[in-house]
């Protein structure tokens, strides 16, 4: 049985381990010359169910208006003539109730706490190495009306399982010393003892090398060009660099899914949401951050890469356009070198911006398709990294005629 993946980031090589895991014959196809070269290159690099919250919630909608004469808002609106963004955003906007908000969080969750389990089976299994952290996370806020805001919004993942513990302004500096300077502009955070973090684009490529002693062959700086199918089933895709037939397809190309499926007659309700992130290089003169973390009331995100920090931000919807400009990331410096004033080398980062495939609800499209032999790995928003393994043996159990271990209610095509 030979499977073609479309798509070499994060969750496309995963699906490619589980189905030769199974014995099947795999091939992986990406325009890229390496894998994880688009949205899982320089992510937030969190592993984290405890803030499986789905980013559609009864807040989103003023956040949005007044981003449009607010550039600094962690969720950024660019007006442009794109009819699929307004068909998206409306979707999205139907699901920012707080019963909607509830029920797609309630989701994430149970599909983030089991695609942590495997990461970490396969970690150990295979002994891979990404500059892995697994000490948990802190969830800051910087006033207390903020911070009883986060303590009411945990209740649903605390309903789901997750331990999520309370700090005072001290007890964040005691569990993270790295913060003691900014002390002062904290009045407490969340702590996930669970949470992770980890080097996505270490994580993928080092499961690549995995994947090819297990016989996948990875077909890359091969751009798609067409799929072919009849009524009912894929023939072949075609590449700048040849046709390949399969028994079937699994299609794991993130924002680009929707744009590969519309000849095929799907309307996936996918759109891409862009993301800035800056790393840093540290040495023995920085005291950088050991743990994790998110301010919750500006949205940037850090995360440590051994010898490497990094600070993630912004949710901008501006379609397919992965632009940047230094001048994109001035917010989220004033936050970085508030919270670890000493914790890297301010003066040589490393800019990037990247796409993250978001459906309306938050949670990812998974499972069988119209056609009889294609399936579908794709929307799996800003939490990709934290699910990755999750949806590929989701979908490697469907191909197989498995029942997933989960309930995927919400996550198919339907």
């Amino acid at each position: 049985m030979h499977t073609v993946v479309l798509g070499a980031g994060v969750a496309g090589v995963a699906t490619a381990w589980y189905l030769a895991a199974q014995g099947r014959q795999v091939t992986v196809i990406d325009r890229q010359p390496l894998p994880a070269a688009e949205t899982s290159y320089a992510n937030a690099g969190m592993v984290a169910p405890g803030h499986s919250y789905t980013w559609a919630s009864p807040r989103a909608p003023g956040i949005l208006w007044r981003s449009l004469r607010d550039d600094s808002q962690a969720l950024r609106l660019k007006l442009n003539p794109d009819p699929r963004m307004w068909t998206w955003l409306w979707k999205f906007m139907q699901n920012c109730t707080a019963e909607r908000s509830r029920l797609n969080t309630s989701r994430k969750l149970v599909l983030c706490r089991y695609s942590q389990e495997l990461l970490q089976q396969l970690t150990a299994a295979q002994d891979l190495q990404y500059e892995r952290i697994s000490r948990g996370a802190l969830y800051l806020y910087r006033d207390d009306a903020s911070f009883a805001r986060g303590k009411s919004n945990m209740q649903i993942l605390a309903d789901g399982g997750m331990q999520l513990d309370l700090l005072d302004g001290d007890g964040v500096v005691a569990q993270e010393p790295a913060l003691a300077d900014a002390r002062p502009h904290i009045a407490g955070a969340i702590y996930c003892p669970s949470d992770e973090s980890g080097d996505a684009r270490m994580f993928t490529r080092a499961l690549t090398e995995r994947c090819r002693a297990a016989g996948v062959n990875f077909m890359m700086d091969a751009s798609l060009q067409r799929i072919e199918a009849d009524a009912s089933r894929i023939r072949a895709v075609h590449t700048d660099r040849g046709a390949i037939a399969a028994d079937d397809y699994v299609l794991a190309l993130g924002s680009y899914s929707p744009i590969a499926a519309r000849p095929l007659g799907y309307r996936l309700p996918i759109y891409p949401v862009k993301g800035y992130s800056v790393t840093f290089p540290t040495d023995t003169r920085h005291r950088p951050p050991s743990l994790a973390g998110v301010d919750e009331n500006n949205l940037v995100a850090w995360a440590r890469f051994g010898d490497r920090l990094r600070f993630t931000a912004t949710a901008e919807f501006s379609g397919y356009d992965t632009r940047h400009a230094p001048a994109d990331f001035g917010p989220m410096l004033r936050v970085a070198r508030q919270l670890f004033p000493d914790g890297a080398d301010y003066e040589k980062p490393d800019f990037w911006a990247g796409l993250r495939p978001m459906t309306p609800e938050g949670t990812p499209i998974l499972g069988k398709s119209r056609h009889d032999n294609l399936y579908l790995n794709t929307g799996h928003g800003h939490m990709g990294w934290t699910m990755a393994c999750g949806t590929a043996q989701i979908v490697t159990d469907i191909m197989n005629g498995r029942p997933p271990a989960i309930d995927i209610t919400g996550m198919t095509l339907r």
